[in-house]
Formats: C-alpha cells, structure tokens, sequence
C-alpha cells in the first residue's frame, strides 16, 4: 500500500514496526560480544520508538508513523541543521510549494553574506498535507571558515533559517610527528590527596599533581569528570553519574586559595580553620572517603567567604564571567536553588517548577537571587582554580595539560535533564548490552539525546557543555564514544539485556567535537572499548580523534597483540578504572570481586582459570621482549615491565595509572553495581597506607614506575 510519499507501507504489523525503526535509526538485531546476531524484542521497539515521539500502538498509529517520518523533511523549508567540513562544498535540500522561487544564502560568524548556487539535481514532486511540494537543490562553496555559521532561506516571502557549522577535516591538534610521545598520568582526583586537602582530592591537589608529574616529564595529567553534582549532601560518588556536564563540582575547591578567605573577619576564619583541622586528619585514616561530610565542611566554609566583599577588578571578573556563561549558568543556579528546598520526588518538578521559565521560577530568581548568586560564584571560583591547574601544567613542561573526562549522560532527576529537558529522550536511559565483563548488562540511568531535538537545536547544548569543559584544559577523554555513533537505549522498566543501539549523526557529533577541540587547541581521545562496528575506529582516526587501548584488550587471532601492531593515534595503559590496579589484577581480584557479587555466569573456576591462562599469554609476550627475567619476578618488577612494554607501541600517549605507580591493590569501581561495592569511594593508598601528594616526590615505587616509562620511551625514540 503506498500513501502518497512513494514508499510501499505493506506488510504484518511487525514488518511495519520494523520498518519504522529502521527509518528512524533504531537498530531491530545486533551483534553481541558472543558474535552472535540477536533480535530485539517488539517490545522494546515499541519502548524506543515511543520516546523518539512515534505512536506505534496499531497498524494505523505505524502507518501515519512511517508517513510522517518520511515527509518530515519535505515539511520544512531547510533542514532542521547542516554539518559540513571544511574545504568541501555544502550541499542543500530545501523543500517548497513547486514552482515557487527560492534564495539560499549563508552568514558568517563575522557578519560575511556568502550565497549559495542553485543546481539542477530534479526530483519528482510530492504531495505534502494537501499542497505540492518540490525539492530545490543548492550548494554553497567550500571555502567558508571552521566555525557556527548561519544558512537563510527566502522562498517568495517564506523564510527559515538553521545553523550551518563547518568542522575540521582533521583535528590539527593529533598532527604530531610519530617520534613526538608523550606519557601522563591517570588518576582519580577525588582519591588523590595531601596534607592540605579536605578529605577529598580537590583543585590544588590537581595543581601539585600536575607540577610533579611535569617535573618527572609527563606531558600531561589525566582525571575522572570533574562534573558537578548535587547542590547540597547527601552527593552522589560517581562521577560519572554528574548533575550536570556543562558545570564542575565545588567539592574540588581549595577553600583557603579562593582570593577572599584572606579577608574573612576572625571569627569567620576560626570556623573555617577548625572544619579544615578535623578534615586533614582524614586524610591519613583509614577507611573510605566521605564526599558528604568534605562537601558539608566545604559549603559552610564558602558561604562565609562569599559574603566577604570583593575588589572592584574582581566584581569585573566575576560580572565577565556570567555575562559570558549566560542563561546556561542562570538556569544551573536556579535548580540548585530548587533542588536544594525540594526532594527529587517532590510534586512540583512535574508542575509549577517543570521548566526555568515558568512563573513560578521567576518569582523562586527574584526571592532568592542571592542563593542563585551563591551558586554562580562557586562556578567562577572552580573556573579560576582550574585555570590555575592548567596554567601551572603548562608552567611545568607538559605539552598537554590537564585533559579532563567527558561523562556519557547525566542523573535523570539532575539540573541536565531538567534545563535541557527539550533535546532528551524521555521513557529511556543507556546502558550498555551484555558483554564478557558485565554478562547482565548495564542500565547507566542516565538519559540520552534525542538525535532529532538535538539537531533542531542547531547542537547549541552539545557545543555549550563542550566549551565549558574544555577552557581550561589540554585535552578531553570522551568516555564511551562509540555513544557518538550509537547508543543502547534501555525503556523504562526492562532490564538491561532488553534495550537496542539507537544510531546519532556522528558526522555531525564527531565533527563538532572536532571544532571545538580544534578551537581551545586540546587533543581528543575516545575511549573506543567494548562491543563497536570494524569501521568505527577508521573514522576516528581520520578525524584526528585518539582512541583506547588497554593492554590486556588487545587481542587478535594469535593471542595478545604484539606491541608494534598497536595503533599509533592512541592512548595505551596497561588498566582503566573499571578494573582492578595492575598488582590486584595480576592476583585475580577482578574475579574474586565478580564472583562475590554475583555477577558470573558460569563457575568461578572457568573464570579464574581463563583469567589466568590470558595474563600468562601477555606475560610470555612480555618476557620475549626481555622485559621480565622469569615467573619469579615480584609484583613490582611484573607491573613495571608491563608498562615498559607499552613504551615499545607507536602509540602517540602512555597513560600511567597513579595507583599502580604506588602499589594499590583495591578496585575502584565494579561496574553493575550500586551499593553492592564502595565504587568512587576507595582513597590512593599502597602497601603502607594512604599515600599523600606531599609524598610522591620521594616516593619509591612512584619514581621507579616513572622512571621505566621514562627511559623506555627514550630508548624507543
């Protein structure tokens, strides 16, 4: 049965459910980690199409479904966005009453009218609600400048206009001649203490890290996502579950360098010193970290300096600094505010307060503008101590920097999911499908883009949240980019082995991604790990974008991959944060923790045995490089000449795990689990206790780590 777009809408209602998710980019099977290709459940299809916004109930509901989205574009004069690159001429459909003439014309950043050319490119017309709509084709040159352009469109009084970014072929940041390596270390701030710190790793620490990890020669410092998190405590441990992706966490603030705290009045500076005291005395206990009771001290404590009066130069600053952040910062302020008088759950997020433009949130800004000032100030306060962190990197000799980390997704009650609301899919979260080291799934909980509102938005939040982390930054590791391409949405009430690959626009996602790196002069590095399509990594590496590799990953026919046959643009460590430390791996914790947690789906004697029989193959790949004398080496020995291995692959960085370099044993996160395992929450400590920043510079088995990696990749140059 065809309805008038030309397309054959026939079939069962599977057949036509199918269809649908087939136009709208959502995946009906897929390829798991088994190799075997699974079909997704109707159910699911339903789930999924059901939050993109299609009614999918009947035959009827599939069939105005499948018409709608194949008529969408010939609906709108111009398309919803256009992403191009530079240097390539630009291309343009523009829909419109047949016969009716039409102008086509870009608008620079800066103000230049380019107009476009018409083609001839003839496409049948079609009838679109009643009137006869032609396609129109034009091009615009290819010389126009990377950047956030702007495309007009006038047919015969009827005007549009979307936005036209133009993206870097290639990120100029990853051109690097192939001798030109770096090494750098990767630690989880929070967990990162000294002397001086609140019981949580903070800004300043970053600072010293950074110092020490340039002096030894590291090019650069790389850290967990530094997003914010809940207003007020109890705060969420994992950093990658953030409130929010655009603003960083004022947990991180050294409180005694924001400028003010020298002009406190006495009694105010007592309070402060005293919370401080009892802080710096967990620093070196025993047990887990407390975000809650370091963010509780720390509040109080910024509370008092805020009200302390500031310079006029930095009442410019601060006025410079919000004026240039915008509505993105007020709303943020403003769900702080909210979020710190109403529970989650309480009725008034889905009512009077569902949006930051409604009545009642005015009156909440006029009521308690001075709370939404706190708020912004901490965020001005977090910008002028990164910048510090960055500025210090690079002071010390580091040609990166500090390269901060790009969570997947928000909270879905958090300030995100509330201020962007219009370009999130609702009824769904992500998670990622069975595979061998998570063979339940995960459910992440977090709330994805919806790919066609975030084109409609001209990408404007994607930019805004990418901009923000990347200001004072030499780099940024995006977690999971293979979410760039697709992303596995899970609908509300399944379970996670119960969702499917929804696809995104990845030229466009990659792209600005590209442009934004390629404005702040950062490197970009994908973590690419897990379930991906051959073809994936090919792109990234064409658009300059670093991938992933960890050693006891890389495998291919043979066995363990041999070091040269490693990727040149990449980042390669021996761990990542989802495992244990190098010395508890080598000891089969990873097992023994899954197992206890019931997350094996088959004995733990397979488990441990194959777990065995895989380092053993990396070790005796290890050993004929000459790295390892013998079986007998000790653990130190073991973990060093593993990544002295690494030094031996052509690949551009060599992440160095902090906690390996001072012998920690204790997995920092177990992914699948919640309450089940104390994730985020393990302080930096090594055989001998905690380990403070103060005592890197003399620590022994951090200068040996460091010090391998430093002469091996000297004699690999």
């Amino acid at each position: 049965m065809a309805d008038g777009t030309g397309q054959d809408h026939t079939g069962t209602t599977d057949e036509l459910l199918r269809k649908l998710a087939a136009v709208r980019g959502v995946s009906t099977s897929f390829r798991g980690w088994d190799g075997m290709e699974h079909p997704v459940a109707a159910s699911t299809l339903h789930g999924v199409l059901a939050a993109l916004g299609d009614r999918t109930g009947t035959p009827e509901e599939l069939h105005s479904a499948l018409r709608d989205a194949e008529l969408e574009p010939w609906r709108r004069l111009l398309p919803p966005s256009v992403v191009s690159r530079q240097g390539r001429e630009i291309h343009i459909s523009v829909h419109v009453p047949h016969g009716t003439p039409v102008s086509v014309w870009a608008v620079t950043e800066d103000g230049h009218r380019v107009d476009a050319e018409q083609r001839e490119d003839w496409e049948e017309p079609r009838e679109v609600d009643g009137v006869l709509k032609g396609r129109a084709a034009f091009a615009v040159r290819s010389d126009l400048p990377l950047g956030w352009h702007t495309l007009h469109a006038d047919a015969a009084g009827e005007v549009a206009e979307c936005v036209l970014i133009i993206t870097p072929e290639r990120l100029g940041t990853t051109r690097r001649p192939a001798s030109e390596r770096y090494w750098g270390l990767t630690a989880q701030l929070y967990s990162v203490r000294s002397s001086r710190s609140w019981g949580i790793g903070d800004f300043s620490d970053l600072v010293d890290l950074a110092a020490i990890a340039g002096n030894d020669g590291a090019g650069f410092v790389l850290v967990n996502p530094l997003h914010a998190g809940e207003p007020r405590p109890p705060i969420e441990d994992s950093p990658y579950l953030p409130t929010t992706r655009r603003f960083f966490n004022p947990l991180y603030i050294r409180v005694e360098d924001v400028a003010e705290y020298a002009y406190l009045d006495p009694a105010s500076r007592a309070v402060i010193d005293g919370n401080a005291a009892v802080l710096h005395a967990a620093n070196t206990a025993d047990g887990l970290l407390d975000r809650n009771a370091s963010y509780h001290a720390k509040l109080e404590a910024l509370e008092l300096i805020f009200k302390v009066r500031r310079s006029p130069a930095r009442v410019r600053m601060f006025r410079n600094f919000c004026a240039a952040e915008g509505k993105g910062l007020d709303d943020f302020a403003l769900w702080c505010t909210l979020a710190e008088r109403l529970s989650p759950t309480a009725p008034e997020w889905a009512g009077e307060a569902s949006s930051p433009d409604t009545p009642y949130c005015d009156t909440v800004r006029e009521e308690h503008a001075d709370r939404l000032e706190f708020y912004r100030w901490m965020q001005w306060i977090c910008d002028e101590q990164l910048a510090t962190a960055q500025r210090t990197a690079k002071a010390c000799g580091m040609a990166i920097g500090i390269v901060h980390d790009l969570a997947v997704g928000v909270k879905t009650d958090g300030a995100d999911a509330w201020t962007l609301r219009g370009v999130l899919a609702q009824g769904v979260t992500v998670g990622a499908p069975p595979d061998v080291f998570n063979q339940q799934g995960q459910n992440w909980t977090q709330p994805p883009w919806h790919p066609g509102r975030l084109a409609a938005s001209g990408y404007k939040p994607y930019r805004d949240m990418l901009r923000t982390v990347l200001r004072h930054a030499g780099g940024i590791r995006v977690d999971h980019i293979l979410g760039l391409f697709r992303l596995w949405w899970i609908p509300e009430g399944a379970g996670p082995d119960q969702g499917t690959y929804v696809y995104y626009d990845h030229e466009a996602l990659i792209g600005i991604l590209a442009l934004e790196a390629q404005l702040a002069g950062a490197t970009v590095v994908g973590e690419d790990l897990g379930v991906f399509e051959p073809w994936v990594r090919d792109y990234l590496a064409e658009r300059g974008i670093l991938g992933t590799s960890i050693l006891w990953f890389e495998h291919n026919e043979a066995g363990p991959l041999p070091p040269e046959e490693y990727r040149q643009h990449c980042l390669t460590s021996v761990n990542t944060h989802d495992l244990p430390p190098t010395a508890g791996y080598l000891a089969g914790e990873h097992v023994t923790l899954r197992e206890s947690l019931g997350l094996l789906l088959r004995p733990v004697e397979e488990e441990r045995a194959e777990a065995l029989a895989e380092q053993e193959a990396v070790l005796a790949l290890v050993r004929e490089r000459g790295l390892l004398p013998g079986a007998s080496a000790d653990v130190q020995r073991t973990v060093e000449a593993l990544y002295a291995f690494t030094a031996l692959t052509p690949s551009a960085l060599l992440g160095v795990a902090l906690v390996d370099a001072v012998g920690e044993t204790r997995t920092q996160n177990q992914p699948g689990t919640d309450a089940e395992h104390p994730n985020w929450r393990v302080p930096l400590a090594g055989p001998g206790g905690p380990v403070l920043i103060d005592d890197l510079p003399e620590n022994s088995r951090f200068n040996s780590l460091v010090g391998v990696v430093r002469d091996a990749l000297k004699s690999s140059g």
